[in-house]
């Protein structure tokens, strides 16, 4: 079943059109950090012919402690981000936590994300379509592959929305872990939106880490290659310089040197899927 396509700036996801890549920073920890990861994505995506999609967070609501970072907040992170999209010729991407943030945010974002928390706020996901951009749904870590079709449809209720793409990121498997059901995998792929696959937030711990957020970004490699073969739109990995002094989610992010040669992989299977009789 071939999904819908949904158009993110100068970037298609789905409906046959490349596999695209969206990657960053977990979250904006300032502006020079996220300039030099942003310039050098967009080297390494325009030399081997990938669509790229710029995400970093400009505020984290849902961490571990309450003394944690949570990124510049809307006003500043939206600057840094504008920046990024006219500097590099980019979409953007960034969490949307509230129904107050949603028309702000879509003055400089290219697609609206909604956290895997708050897939099933109607309101949230209501302001997000009548924001006209498209909008990235991460499917909670508690639903089935078939709950998310309600959730898009909150979306697609609103006259004039710009398409749904569907993120799966792990389902808890009891305390401090998450599987990826790639059986429900293909089931996300059969509601007929673009599917992406988080592949780092996938080997995430939640809560595990001492006030923090744990886990094993060595395993990220497998499951995105795992994901390609069954079939993704797009894939999302949150990458840094130095992920162990990453302030958010360096336990799971891929060091940013690397990001090349996992791409490559992901890369290869997939053009062998799409091939394959």
């Amino acid at each position: 079943m071939k999904s819908k396509k949904v158009k993110i700036g100068p970037v298609e996801i789905g409906g046959g059109a490349p596999l695209a890549l969206i990657a960053g920073p977990c979250v904006i920890e300032s502006e020079e950090l996220v300039m030099d990861v942003a310039g050098e994505l967009a080297e390494l995506t325009q030399r081997l012919g990938v669509p790229l999609i710029f995400k970093a967070s400009y505020d984290k609501a849902n961490r571990t402690s309450v003394t944690s970072f949570r990124g510049p907040g809307i006003e500043e992170g939206l600057k840094i981000l504008e920046k990024v999209r006219r500097e590099f010729q980019v979409p953007v991407l960034s969490d949307v936590h509230s129904v107050q943030e949603a028309a702000a945010a879509a003055q400089v974002l290219d697609v609206i994300q909604i956290p895997a928390f708050l897939c099933r706020q109607t309101d949230l996901l209501v302001a997000a379509g009548k924001t006209g951009k498209p909008v990235n749904i991460k499917k909670g870590q508690f639903l089935a592959p078939d709950d998310m079709k309600s959730a898009a449809l909150k979306v697609e209720s609103v006259e004039g929305h710009g398409g749904v793409t569907l993120t799966e990121r792990g389902t808890t498997f009891g305390y401090n872990y998450l599987v990826v059901d790639f059986k429900g995998f293909a089931e996300l792929g059969s509601l007929g939106y673009p599917v992406v696959f988080d592949a780092t937030h996938s080997v995430q711990h939640p809560g595990a880490g001492c006030g923090v957020s744990g886990g094993d970004s060595s395993k990220v490699p497998a499951l995105a290659r795992a994901a390609a073969a069954v079939g993704m739109d797009a894939l999302f990995i949150e990458t840094h310089p130095d992920p162990q002094k990453a302030r958010c989610d360096g336990p799971n992010s891929i060091k940013l040197s690397e990001v090349g040669r996992l791409l490559r992989s992901v890369l290869a299977i997939d053009s062998a899927r799409r091939t394959s009789p």
